[in-house]
């Protein structure tokens, strides 16, 4: 098969096609022809040796996929060959077939496209295990979520409004604002003309119930001063660095929660219980036009390294897919 498999860390041009042996799908996987594949930070990172594989894991990046389920190996259940879905996968998204444990698939949702479902189990995934579970957000909370437009953002803020939260998203531009709100924020700040903690705190005095944070680093204190009584904070990536100068005073007296966690390396039965409930509670939203899946922009599989670069500019807006 083809696939994009860098045999060295660097910048975006050591993404190049190779031949590589189709994967044969252990106990409990399955093996599926890929259609398309998303594009996640994660994989930025790989490629610049700042994010190994977990033991076991694929050198091919990619950690989502859509495509059609052509075998079944030992164990695998609630599966047949000929299913269109989209799957959480450790890594090996970047090719054309890709063995992806049978519990972290999803059936492709009503309305989506199999292409634009690749976009959906890296972020889904990761928004309701985190800000749905660890933070336990429920209908009539408010929620600060950073990094508005990115697929992240867009799948908090889609969330958010179909489970009747509010959401208030940072972006780095007005015109980000304005495609944050399109894709469900209740109200935006431009972090680059506006202090986001004095906007958050005007737009809700009382401070927000929880902070679904993507940039760490000295974001966490401000985050902080943005919670209230009782606020939730959770740490999903660690963009501006992995350290910060914690106010404990301020942790104490507000009696906030600090949490965080990976997705990468859990073991699959974790990640089976994650794909059950939103089988069960968030899939059917799909159909009634509460959620949609947001594409930004499409590359070819050879074209990774565009793809990449379209990343890093910062520019999209959802969810960057590669075509298989």
């Amino acid at each position: 098969m083809r696939a994009i498999d860098p045999q060295e860390s660097g910048d975006a041009d050591t993404l190049q096609l190779r031949d590589c042996p189709v994967p044969s799908p252990q106990t409990g996987e399955v093996l599926i022809r890929v259609a398309a594949a998303g594009i996640n930070r994660p994989d930025i990172m790989q490629r610049q040796g700042a994010y190994p594989p977990p033991p076991g894991a694929p050198s091919i990046p990619g950690l989502e996929v859509s495509g059609t389920v052509v075998r079944l190996g030992e164990g695998a259940s609630g599966l047949s060959e000929g299913d269109k879905v989209c799957a959480l996968v450790a890594g090996g998204g970047y090719a054309e077939y890709v063995a992806a444990p049978a519990g972290s698939c999803l059936p492709v949702p009503d309305r989506v496209s199999l292409i634009d479902a690749a976009g959906l189990p890296e972020t889904y995934f990761t928004v309701w295990s985190n800000l749905f579970e660890r933070a336990a957000v429920k209908d009539g909370e408010t929620v600060l979520i950073h990094g508005g437009t990115s697929g992240i953002g867009t799948t908090a803020t889609q969330l958010c409004r179909a489970f009747g939260i509010k959401s208030i998203t940072t972006n780095g531009s007005d015109e980000k604002c304005a495609a944050s709100r399109r894709a469900g924020a209740d109200h935006t700040i431009n972090y680059k003309s506006q202090d986001f903690v004095e906007e958050v705190k005007r737009i809700a005095p009382d401070g927000v119930d929880a902070v679904l944070d993507m940039v760490g680093g000295d974001y966490l204190p401000r985050n902080i001063d943005c919670l209230g009584t009782a606020g939730r904070h959770v740490s999903i990536a660690i963009q501006r660095g992995p350290t910060a100068e914690l106010p404990i005073w301020k942790v104490m007296q507000k009696r906030l929660i600090l949490t965080g966690s990976t997705l990468r390396a859990r073991e699959p039965s974790f990640k089976a219980l994650i794909a059950d409930a939103l089988h069960r509670d968030v899939w059917p939203l799909f159909a009634g036009g509460d959620l949609k899946a947001l594409t930004d922009r499409t590359f070819p599989l050879a074209n990774a390294a565009d793809a990449h670069r379209h990343m890093e500019a910062g520019s999209h807006v959802g969810k960057i897919l590669l075509t298989v």
